[in-house]
């Protein structure tokens, strides 16, 4: 899969997240739409350790596969900057 096809997805893959997980983000949208695109790199990742078929494409297999990896990421980030802020 290309350089774009993989921006695209993430792009794509961090708005479902947001819609998902609503809430305040420290970083706002761009640092979400980043970890969208790290979310597909990790969902595809967990996915093929699981035996599934990962990111492929842009296709709504992929999209769902990246959604999850960049759930993961974003509340892993959400509590990283969350406790960094509380000190």
């Amino acid at each position: 899969m290309g350089i774009i096809a993989w921006i695209v997805l993430g792009l794509i893959a961090g708005v479902l997240a947001k819609l998902i997980m609503p809430g305040r983000d420290p970083g706002g949208i761009i640092v979400t739409m980043l970890i969208g695109i790290a979310g597909a790199l990790v969902g595809g990742f967990v996915f093929s350790l699981f035996g599934g078929g990962g990111v492929t494409g842009v296709n709504l297999g992929s999209i769902i596969v990246a959604v999850v990896g960049a759930l993961i990421l974003l509340a892993v980030y959400r509590l990283v900057a969350g406790r960094r802020r509380s000190y």
